[in-house]
């Protein structure tokens, strides 16, 4: 996800930084957008001119003290509250007061990271889709705490990216992962009662609703263990039995078979 938000920022010819943990890291994901745009330009969706433009606006580090001047800061760590809480305090104590604190999370309520800092009404949630340089999906996700300024700004700028902007109030799942998770774990219940194959399964979603892969498919696209994570969530906050990860999904992760990340999940890769 790294390296597809900072393709994306940096073709719209805006300044990017990007910081991890390590130089070493960061320059994987600037590596990553390299390949990207070698490919498109090889495709001609692009000129060369426009890829090193691109690479031209990234620029790496390892120091989070560097975001102090940005605008905007958009977050895409783990998964898990704790941690980001933790970077948003960092971030806050040391950015400009007026810059726009923003969650990649796909499914964690927002309005925990904005009550950790000192400028709740300009955290928002900027969710891109995987990945982000082919979807053209952006929620803007809107805590109680955010100002009509900040959500405006956040739609703007996901619009100034080629992206197709929603906006949403901050409950799990949002818009898309609140109705996907549903129908996928249904899914796994489907292949567990016996009803069909999974292969089955995915031929018959893919010719009877055009979708462009099957549930299984995609669970395996997305990992099995984000799956179990937003379904968790999910299930936390809506207290619903139909959000409730099954035992398949569990089994598989807890013996370490992900998806296509660790070549093994519903399917083998």
């Amino acid at each position: 996800m790294g390296s597809g938000l900072a393709e994306v920022i940096a073709r719209s010819n805006k300044q990017v930084i990007v910081r991890s943990r390590s130089i070493a890291s960061a320059s994987q994901m600037k590596a990553a957008v390299e390949k990207s745009l070698e490919k498109q330009v090889a495709k001609e969706k692009i000129s060369q001119g426009d890829a090193d433009r691109t690479l031209a606006n990234i620029t790496l580090t390892d120091n989070v003290g560097d975001l102090r001047d940005c605008d905007l800061v958009i977050e895409s760590i783990i998964e898990e509250l704790e941690p980001k809480v933790a970077l948003f305090k960092e971030l806050d104590a040391l950015t400009n007061p007026d810059a726009i604190l923003a969650t990649n999370t796909s499914t964690l309520a927002v309005v925990e990271l904005a009550r950790a800092t000192n400028r709740p009404d300009k955290v928002c949630g900027i969710h891109f889709f995987n990945p982000a340089t082919l979807m053209p999906l952006v929620e803007i996700i809107r805590p109680v705490t955010a100002s009509d300024e900040t959500i405006e700004t956040a739609t703007a700028f996901a619009s100034a990216c080629g992206k197709e902007p929603v906006q949403v109030l901050d409950r799990a799942g949002f818009i898309v992962n609140a109705l996907l998770f549903p129908y996928l774990n249904n899914a796994i219940r489907m292949y567990e009662m016996g009803t069909a194959s999974m292969e089955d399964i995915d031929v018959a979603m893919k010719g009877g609703c055009n979708f462009p892969m099957g549930p299984f498919a995609l669970l395996d696209l997305v990992g099995l263990d984000t799956t179990l994570s937003i379904l968790e969530a999910l299930h936390a906050e809506f207290k619903d039995p139909n959000y409730a990860p099954t035992e398949t999904l569990k089994s598989l992760v807890s013996q370490g078979k992900l998806g296509r990340k660790s070549k093994q999940g519903f399917f083998s890769y």
